[in-house]
């Protein structure tokens, strides 16, 4: 390849996409490519497309634009969900050369020529059922944590949800080569790894190509945390059925796992959990949270919810919200339904008219911010320690504290991939935590 080509990336979606649109960069530098912001003018621009929401899709065509405005002869390649999901439609978007699909996205520079643009994007895609061995990957030097991926596929069948068609069968790193990832980011002196997946507690099925499960997540879990020089360890996404007490507790003791819990929700009533095909009930998320905050009192617990989903009437809608703002949590992620071609939801009856999706969505964002700020009002006072990113935000620096409280102070570069001890002091205008250092 020529050393002179510059390469720029854009990566829509989940922390999945980070780890591998990082990986699939080291790719391109390897073979001569430069990385270059996706701002500045480049040879070849690369994007990872997710299909979670149609809004992702409709980002698609806007980033594309923006790319071309850089280089009008610039060589375009979409790989990631979207592109599995519909190559075609992708290959169709003025500007776009190549497609490529779940497996061939991790072999892109093999499909690169001489860069000539094409009059229709070229397609290579797989058949998903194709897409049953696993590809490792982590994110270094595009953020201060490292995204470190350890399974990938899903053999759930939520009725709403396209992943499954996206990634394939649930399949995982072997244990030997998470460490190995896990001890390479620590030799580039980055202190916090998250573990992602798509369904990271199902870690262990297919690690050697097979439907077995050769190790469980808590065995993930437990050697991790004796991998030397990694300070922080934080669980990215995990079902609540697949959430052990084992784990929680073995979180609590453990000497780089932090106090800080993901946990998908998608809806607190149980008609609706039924509906959309979800592997526990709230009864099972309500002993996971109160297990949680039994054994960590200052844990921060997240939370995903659908609002919107067929068959949701006001009635079930404020069962949820009610769920909700009864709970011990710290945030949500609100994700409004949408129709997704190829799920069951979409053939459910009861659609709910998207004004009132959108209605419910800004209330429990409200929620949300609701709670965030009682979370954080109770942390004040508290000795946790930061570890500072390395963004300028109008002269301020921000940080998370082990149980991700956000903090923030003037900016000094110093400070940056920095750990140190705070008292958390005050919450200013902008929502976040003001501290004192210890």
């Amino acid at each position: 390849m020529n050393a002179e080509k510059k390469v720029a990336f854009y990566t829509l979606g989940c922390k999945l996409n980070f780890s591998e649109t990082s990986t699939i960069a080291r790719n391109f530098t390897n073979e001569g490519f430069e990385r270059v912001d996706f701002e500045a003018a480049a040879d070849v621009y690369v994007i990872n497309t997710c299909s979670v929401t149609d809004n992702a899709d409709k980002r698609f065509k806007t980033i594309v634009k923006n790319a071309l405005k850089k280089n009008e002869d610039a060589f375009l390649i979409a790989i990631g969900c979207y592109a599995q999901l519909k190559p075609e439609e992708l290959a169709n978007v003025d500007g776009v050369d190549l497609v490529l699909g779940a497996t061939e996205k991790f072999n892109v520079t093999s499909y690169i020529n001489d860069l000539s643009k094409n009059n229709v994007g070229e397609v290579h895609s797989c058949e998903i059922s194709d897409a049953d061995f696993y590809v490792g990957s982590y994110s270094i030097g595009d953020r201060t944590r490292a995204f470190l991926k350890v399974q990938d596929g899903c053999d759930y069948k939520c009725t709403y949800c396209t992943i499954p068609l996206a990634r394939g069968i649930s399949r995982s790193d072997t244990l030997e080569n998470v460490i190995k990832n896990a001890q390479e980011i620590s030799s580039k002196g980055i202190k916090e790894i998250v573990l992602t997946g798509v369904n990271i507690g199902d870690y262990g099925k297919g690690e050697f190509g097979n439907k077995k499960h050769e190790h469980t997540f808590l065995e993930l879990v437990k050697e991790l945390d004796k991998v030397n020089g990694i300070h922080r360890l934080r669980i990215s996404s995990i079902e609540p059925n697949l959430l052990k007490d084992e784990t929680i507790e073995f979180v609590s003791k453990s000497n780089s796992f932090v106090p800080h819990f993901h946990i998908p929700l998608q809806s607190g009533c149980d008609e609706l959990l039924k509906k959309m095909k979800r592997r526990y009930l709230t009864s099972t998320y309500t002993n996971r949270v109160r297990k949680i905050k039994e054994v960590m009192p200052n844990a921060c617990i997240g939370v995903d919810v659908i609002v919107g989903f067929p068959g949701e009437t006001d009635e079930l809608f404020l069962e949820t919200y009610n769920y909700l703002n009864e709970m011990d949590i710290s945030y949500l992620h609100v994700f409004t339904y949408s129709e997704r071609a190829n799920t069951e939801a979409v053939q459910l009856d009861g659609v709910v008219p998207k004004k009132v999706r959108a209605k419910r969505s800004k209330m429990l964002r409200g929620l949300s911010a609701k709670k965030r700020r009682s979370f954080y009002e109770s942390q004040l006072g508290n000795t946790l320690s930061v570890l500072f990113e390395n963004e300028n935000k109008d002269g301020f620096i921000n940080g998370f504290t082990e149980n991700y409280v956000k903090v923030k102070t003037p900016w000094n570069p110093i400070l940056v991939n920095t750990l140190h001890t705070i008292t958390l002091t005050e919450i200013d205008e902008d929502g976040l935590v003001r501290f004192k250092f210890v």
